[in-house]
């Protein structure tokens, strides 16, 4: 476990103590080690889920989106990223969920942690002829990409490295503009809704 930091906790007598982008709480005389959520009972307020959100915002305009694949669907105007691997049944699922979304482009950027097998297919994808007609292909259709497209130039190194700055262990992981995450396959009602907040902020 890596600790980042220590400091006093919404609690009296606790202390937050941050670990691998997650929050967990000691006593004073760290002899305790408390796992759960603190949650203020007149406002309803998740503080842990809200302390772990600001913790794992990133700026999205570091995102090197030279290092993924680009989806544009109609004009593209709304911007998602998401860390996914070509073996994962849910960023399969999170990607036919794309399909049926307009006015969005999506950075995949793609990081093969599930198996030997799933940076075989993410270099193959990569170094295909036209890799996001390819990716989609793998993604929605099941149609394998070219197993004698794998040995150009690619990011996957880079992605991977990226992706454990960012406290990424599990596909598919998303992020929105303004830096929010969200990990796991939402639905589309949940990322539209998401969408249409960004778009109401001046």
């Amino acid at each position: 476990i890596q600790i980042k930091s220590i400091s006093p906790a919404p609690l009296p007598g606790l202390f937050e103590v941050v670990a691998n982008n997650s929050v967990i709480y000691t006593d004073s005389q760290a002899k305790f080690l408390f796992q759960g959520s603190i949650v203020d009972l007149k406002t309803g307020n998740n503080l842990t889920e809200i302390r772990e959100e600001e913790l794992n915002r990133i700026k999205f305009s570091d995102l090197p989106i030279q290092d993924s694949i680009k989806v544009v669907r109609g004009d593209g105007s709304r911007k998602l990223a998401v860390f996914t691997d070509p073996n994962c049944g849910y960023c399969k699922n999170l990607e036919k969920t794309f399909v049926n979304m307009d006015n969005v482009t999506i950075y995949n950027f793609l990081i093969p942690i599930l198996s030997a097998d799933s940076s075989a297919k993410a270099k193959a994808i990569w170094c295909a002829q036209d890799p996001t007609k390819t990716w989609i292909n793998w993604m929605v259709n099941n149609q394998s990409p070219p197993s004698n497209k794998s040995d150009c130039i690619n990011p996957l190194d880079k992605n991977l490295a990226l992706a454990k700055k960012l406290g990424i262990n599990g596909t598919p992981a998303m992020f929105f503009v303004d830096g929010h995450r969200i990990p796991g396959a939402a639905s589309k009602d949940a990322i539209e809704k998401k969408l249409a907040e960004l778009s109401k902020k001046p």
